[in-house]
């Protein structure tokens, strides 16, 4: 089958749909554009590093219930954000309704920069 530079460029080409009152006001981009970027509809996962002890196996084998273990770092303290890993940011622990979340407090380097 012959295949002609023409072909393929009208193959590949589509029209964008844009949703009724599309809600291109959101920082003033139009949504077909922020979404052309990839990297933003990549999945991470973001944990939480509140502290850590050094102990041996047999201290954790031996502990008892309501034993505590001191954390390596004090309550008013920010805690460690990681991204995969590595630490990105630093926050502090706060209530949403019964559950925990974290107020983002310290951005070492701008996140955006690297999208």
């Amino acid at each position: 089958m012959t295949t002609h530079q023409g072909d393929i460029a009208d193959a590949m080409a589509q029209p964008i749909d844009y949703p009724e009152g599309g809600d291109s006001s959101v920082g003033q981009t139009p949504l077909a554009i922020r979404n052309l970027n990839p990297i933003h509809s990549v999945k991470a996962t973001l944990s939480v590093r509140v502290g850590e002890v050094e102990l041996t196996v047999g201290d954790l084998i031996n502990a008892k219930t309501a034993q505590v273990f001191a954390l390596n770092r004090r309550v008013d303290q920010p805690v460690d954000l990681l991204l995969e890993g590595s630490v990105v940011a630093r926050g502090e622990l706060v209530a949403v309704g019964d559950q925990f979340g974290i107020r983002v407090i310290e951005l070492p380097l701008d996140l955006r920069s690297l999208a």
